[in-house]
């Protein structure tokens, strides 16, 4: 995982499988990096990312529910296999609609 300063704000890059093994350490990056950051936007890169299971897509809520209290705006770049599965579970739609 690396966090790089961009225009607007700040982009977590995710790469491989995310899992209940993995997660937690994607856990531990998102919530340092809005908390200690607090970027006015948050993009998490996750077009690198093939997989994800429910642990990660936890993990990405919990961070969208921090990021809105602190009136950051998350945004998720996904690759098409997650973008589908964030889709049917309605997933998808909490982080495109209005905060």
């Amino acid at each position: 995982m690396a966090v790089s300063a961009e225009q607007g704000g700040t982009r977590l890059t995710v790469k491989g499988r995310v899992t209940i093994d993995s997660s937690p350490a994607l856990r531990d990056r998102l919530l340092a990096t809005l908390r200690q950051e607090s970027p006015l936007a948050l993009t998490i890169d996750l077009t690198a990312v093939p997989y994800i299971d429910t642990s990660g897509m936890a993990t990405l809520v919990e961070g969208l529910k921090i990021a809105r209290a602190s009136n950051i705006t998350l945004r998720l770049s996904l690759h098409e296999r997650p973008r589908y599965l964030m889709e049917v579970t309605g997933l998808l739609a909490l982080f495109e609609g209005p905060a």
